[in-house]
């Protein structure tokens, strides 16, 4: 359903920022964590492959 699939992927997203705050020694404040779920995909959602695109963190580096 929506809410765990939106759940799912805010937990991806706050993986990837853990993996470079604790990896990297990124500052955690240059972050901002969210999860679009179902709301932004790249591909469509009819196909395994589609899926598996949409599957995705996606994220902008900015200088702090």
């Amino acid at each position: 359903n929506r809410a765990s699939n939106v759940a799912l992927s805010k937990k991806r997203a706050q993986s990837l920022k853990d993996y470079l705050v604790i990896d990297h020694d990124m500052d955690t404040n240059r972050f901002i964590v969210i999860g679009n779920g179902p709301d932004n995909p790249v591909a469509d959602n009819s196909s395994a492959d589609g899926k598996a695109q949409n599957r995705r963190t996606d994220f902008e580096l900015v200088r702090d």
